[in-house]
């Protein structure tokens, strides 16, 4: 079954956002994603913005590109912090990442 079926997403924006509080730094988002993702100065994991910079307000969102999916949806899976949440846009319904169901 393809990410996008999975999480039920044809057709629907999805977008991510990280939990400062939960991250560890490792670093594994920005390496499966560094279009998304990206470690600042205090070691932490952020979403970039469409300028590719980082958006560090909690709870800061960016939209997920279609062609990045699996990527993003592997930084989450993959993350020991388990600090990464990729949300439906329409019902805020997380649908990968430590809250999904």
């Amino acid at each position: 079954m393809s990410v996008e079926r999975a999480a039920g997403v044809e057709g629907g924006a999805l977008e991510v956002w990280i939990d400062q509080d939960l991250c560890t730094g490792d670093g594994i988002c920005a390496q499966y994603a560094p279009e998304v993702f990206e470690l600042d100065i205090d070691g932490l994991a952020y979403v970039k913005g469409s300028e590719e910079e980082l958006l560090q307000a909690r709870g800061a969102t960016t939209p997920v590109p279609l062609p990045l999916l699996t990527d993003v949806v592997d930084s989450a899976r993959e993350c020991p912090g388990e600090c990464i949440h990729v949300r439906r846009v329409s019902d805020k319904v997380e649908v990968f990442g430590p809250d999904a169901e």
